[in-house]
């Protein structure tokens, strides 16, 4: 079975990006648990770099085909 999207999206954002479960949770809170905006929101707060931003989306768009 098929992890859900957003769990895929944090599993790559904690593997990956090495992101701190607490700024997931941060930028969690901050977008009203809407994960599809978390990216931004990590990167409005200075938690991603605008290059990691980047990559977090190409991994999006790969991983949604």
């Amino acid at each position: 079975m098929k992890k859900p999207r957003w769990t895929q999206l944090i599993d790559f954002l904690q593997r990956e990006m090495a992101l701190p479960t607490s700024a997931i949770n941060f930028g969690l809170k901050q977008c009203d648990e809407k994960v599809n905006l978390l990216p931004v929101v990590l990167w409005q707060y200075g938690l991603v770099s605008l290059e990691q931003l980047d990559r977090i989306f190409e991994w999006m768009e790969a991983s949604h085909s």
